[in-house]
């Protein structure tokens, strides 16, 4: 088998280390691997499967003999770097949104769009984790019967913020436990025992940055330029799986059995759909495994239109980053 020399940028972060920790559950075939941090990082080991590895100073000389980048850094660092990478000869696969939405990189969720991978030039980028998790939903009843307007509410754990954001949850609870005042940092007000209807800055029109990632990405991955979104995105006090609750009107007929039978049958979905006891999908069940679990599934009695709702799981670290990246990197060494 053939192996490939991996380097991970951003390795000591939340989705940096579960790239690593993927990587050895899937076996990738990897010949070296180095792990990329800045200068403060460098020395830091990191322990996975019982294997040690030793973390890195990013420089531009990182990238040489380098096969596949796995990129799991902010965007500043995602556009120093990864031009440099691609001009050294690796092909990246890039978890920032830096290049989302650059003409010339393909946006792969490899159970919606494998096939547009072929058109890279050098950098292929990850989707946002919410954009993820509910097009992984909605991908086999799109295909049956093409969405063309979503009305979305997300409701998005903490490890969206990164580890910075896993700790200061944890360390409000462990606060307001011993009636201490909480510390507000990562977030723009208390996370604890509470939910804020903001994540990223607002347009003008009065729409995060966040809630437009839906619209613009979802359109870009499903090849559908006039899909309409409209989406809500909450961040919640929840560790790491994030969930959505989610309307489509389709162009075709599609019923409830209908939808139910494509998704018991579609790549990467698990169906929980049983509400009579108490089965659907929630965070708890999707935490540390890489299925988007969906259930709730019914007509939208708003409207006559071919519409309907549901609502979907999936975990934030693995299948909304981490995972998704690996699997394209899977993906990738199958055209090499």
């Amino acid at each position: 088998m053939k192996t490939y020399n991996v380097a991970i940028l951003g390795a000591t972060g939340a989705v940096g280390q579960e790239m690593l920790k993927i990587l050895n559950e899937r076996k990738f075939p990897i010949k070296e691997l180095h792990l990329l941090a800045s200068k403060r990082s460098v020395g830091k080991r990191i322990t996975v499967n019982e294997k040690e590895y030793i973390v890195e100073e990013t420089t531009a000389d990182s990238f040489d003999n380098i096969d596949i980048v796995l990129g799991a850094a902010e965007n500043d660092i995602a556009k120093k770097y990864l031009p440099i990478a691609v001009e050294k000869g690796a092909i990246v696969v890039d978890n920032s949104s830096a290049y989302r939405l650059d003409k010339d990189v393909p946006l792969i969720i490899p159970e919606v769009n494998p096939q547009d991978i072929k058109k890279h030039h050098g950098i292929i980028a990850n989707p946002n984790c919410a954009t993820i998790i509910a097009l992984v939903a909605l991908q086999p009843l799109h295909a049956y019967a093409k969405a063309k307007r979503m009305v979305v509410s997300t409701y998005q754990a903490v490890s969206g913020a990164g580890v910075k954001g896993i700790m200061e949850l944890q360390q409000q609870l462990a606060a307001l436990a011993h009636g201490k005042e909480v510390e507000i940092q990562t977030f723009q007000h208390q996370i604890a025992y509470n939910l804020i209807p903001q994540i990223g800055s607002f347009d003008e029109n009065g729409y995060s940055s966040e809630e437009m990632k839906m619209q613009n990405e979802g359109r870009k991955i499903l090849n559908s330029p006039e899909l309409a979104v409209n989406c809500t995105c909450v961040r919640v006090p929840i560790l790491r799986s994030h969930s959505e609750s989610i309307m489509v009107e389709f162009e075709q007929p599609i019923d409830v059995e209908k939808a139910r039978e494509l998704l018991a049958n579609a790549k990467g979905v698990k169906l929980v759909d049983d509400p009579k006891s108490n089965q659907y999908p929630m965070p708890l069940d999707t935490t540390d495994q890489d299925l988007v679990y969906v259930g709730r599934i019914r007509k939208d009695i708003s409207t006559q239109a071919n519409a309907l709702s549901f609502w979907c799981c999936g975990d934030q670290v693995r299948k909304g980053a981490a995972t998704n990246a690996v699997q394209i990197a899977e993906l990738l060494i199958e055209e090499l």
